[in-house]
């Protein structure tokens, strides 16, 4: 153990080409005679209640035919997309927004601007920044086609009068200079303008309000939104592959490590730390026995020794993995830190500084450097040959062995004083903090290093936010804690749990999203001092304790006899 110090359609017509929303290659679309003179979307003779679809009654009629329409002709169901226009009475787009759409991709420019002003747009900001975006491919073709004047006289009476993207406008002239700067297809093909016509359209349906174009997609991303809330609010859901749309998603508590595959017992003293590789093929160990573990984890998912590291004087209490996972560093209360080669299972460096102890150590990004925290409260840079490039004085450590690096390698994470978490900008030097109201033990850092879970001396686990403005969450407990180092992880697909270790002689588990404990896991026979799960394999879990033992967790095999057992919460 760790002891820690204190309308209707009444005939078709043709699109020629291009695509918007279900406006596509040769769809025949609605030509509604009964829309409203301002382009918008006509008014359906129908009762209240058939406005609403739905049994909460929030969900338009006219809004839901219209998103199952685009559907179909995305999907390329073309003649059952236009058949429901014509059988619902409920028009996709209106004949003005067709008429819009059929301009632009003519290359009728000057009419499409016309047209956009009749469109029913109360926004007169949106309308000048389509209109710029019209204007702009209009001045593009026109140099395409050697036509520099008249590109030079539509942005001097059509592009700049409009007054917005002010700043584009001197660079538009530079391109009459230098048409040599911009890539322009000099093929002149209609292929090639029609390409760039289309994609002038998907810029102008970001700028067009919904109901006058219906976004692309919609249905597919509203039920992509469905599928996202139940698997959030499914606190087993742990495994990846095709969720339904025939019945809710309720994943069981079979997807969770909760069941002993495997105990490790090459310890031999109170197993401290442990510490899965970024791809989950090694697993590393450390133990008041003063010796550093290196486990290989199997395809088959069984775990073996493959190296027992010594060089270390006194227990061991913190690893930290190299980006490429072909190095650890190692430290603990010898105050040294050593660089070991996976392969070899050498000591490739010992890092020490001249009357002072390094109490914490981690990689930075590139893999090229190592950090380290030190006895007087500085932190130390280091090359790889063991040589001290850089050192930041002043309050910025503590006496843990905690030291994390942000994802993009431009912040240290350390413990400055008992209670204060300190996010170290150390190419600038800047400072941010996290305070808590007591003793904080431990901290972990999450994958994508936007998350921290802060363990604090009364057992509680604390979630900050920590991308951009600094957040506080919520808390996880549940578990013991009195006096010893317990540590937590993030875990599971997507990093969906929290797992923490308890001087209760359990592994606890909660969802992370509701903070809800899900399980607790029995079977280790004195405090669980660390967990980590594997982030390759979302169905491992490894648990380090004061009885020497490691344990791996896995889902439950059958006819297969457990050495630990499940306790949901």
């Amino acid at each position: 153990m760790r002891v820690v110090e204190d309308g209707t359609l009444s005939k078709r017509v043709k699109v020629s080409s291009g695509k918007i929303g279900g406006l596509s290659d040769d769809t025949s679309v609605g030509e509604q005679g009964s829309c409203s003179l301002s382009g918008s979307m006509a008014p359906l003779l129908a009762s209240e209640d058939d406005k609403v679809v739905g049994s909460n009654g929030v969900i338009s009629k006219v809004e839901f035919v219209r998103i199952i329409t685009e559907a179909l002709y995305s999907l390329g169901y073309s003649k059952i997309g236009a058949h429901l226009e014509e059988e619902s009475g409920i028009p996709l787009h209106s004949n003005l927004v067709l008429t819009f759409v059929q301009q632009i991709l003519d290359g009728q420019w000057d009419e499409s601007v016309t047209t956009l002003h009749q469109i029913d747009l109360m926004d007169e900001n949106i309308i000048k920044l389509a209109s710029f975006a019209i204007l702009e491919q209009k001045f593009f073709e026109l140099l395409d086609g050697e036509e520099e004047m008249d590109a030079l006289k539509t942005l001097r009476t059509q592009i700049i009068p409009l007054r917005v993207n002010c700043d584009r406008a001197p660079e538009l002239s530079y391109f009459i200079v230098c048409p040599s700067q911009i890539s322009l297809d000099k093929t002149h093909s209609q292929e090639s303008r029609l390409s760039s016509r289309k994609k002038l359209l998907g810029e102008l349906r970001k700028l067009l309000p919904p109901t006058v174009i219906i976004p692309e997609n919609r249905l597919v991303c509203l039920v992509e939104q469905a599928l996202d809330l139940q698997k959030d609010n499914c606190r087993f859901h742990n495994s990846v592959g095709e969720m339904s749309l025939l019945v809710d998603h309720q994943c069981g508590k079979d997807k969770i490590p909760y069941q002993t595959v495997q105990i490790l017992k090459e310890h031999y003293g109170e197993v401290w730390f442990l510490k899965f590789s970024h791809n989950g093929r090694y697993l590393a160990s450390s133990s008041c026995d003063s010796r550093v573990i290196i486990w290989v984890v199997n395809v088959d998912g069984h775990v073996i020794m493959r190296h027992r590291l010594t060089g270390h004087r006194q227990p061991v209490s913190y690893i930290s993995w190299s980006p490429e996972d072909d190095q650890i560093l190692t430290c603990g209360d010898d105050k040294t830190v050593r660089r070991w080669d996976i392969d070899s299972g050498e000591c490739l460096c010992v890092y020490e500084k001249q009357n002072l102890g390094l109490v914490s150590c981690g990689w930075a990004a590139d893999g090229k450097s190592i950090f380290t925290g030190v006895t007087d409260k500085s932190i130390s840079m280091w090359d790889l040959k063991g040589k001290e490039v850089e050192s930041w004085k002043g309050q910025r450590t503590h006496c843990m062995a905690d030291l994390g690096i942000t994802s993009d390698g431009k912040e240290l994470i350390t413990l400055c004083k008992e209670n204060v978490v300190l996010l170290f900008g150390w190419e600038t030097e800047s400072e941010r903090f996290i305070e808590e109201n007591q003793t904080i033990t431990s901290f972990a850092l999450s994958e994508d290093g936007k998350l921290l879970l802060v363990s604090l001396w009364d057992g509680d686990i604390h979630l900050w936010d920590i991308d951009g403005c600094m957040e506080w969450i919520g808390e996880y407990n549940g578990h013991t804690r009195s006096r010893l180092l317990v540590r937590s992880c993030f875990g599971g697909l997507e990093q969906a749990f929290i797992a923490s270790g308890s001087e209760n002689s359990k592994v606890y588990i909660w969802h992370r999203a509701s903070m809800e404990l899900v399980f607790s896991l029995s079977g280790h026979s004195g405090a669980v001092n660390c967990v980590s799960w594997n982030p390759a394999n979302p169905h491992m879990l490894a648990s380090a304790s004061d009885d020497h033992t490691i344990r791996i967790w896995g889902l439950k095999r059958v006819n297969s006899k457990s050495n630990g057992t499940l306790e949901k919460v």
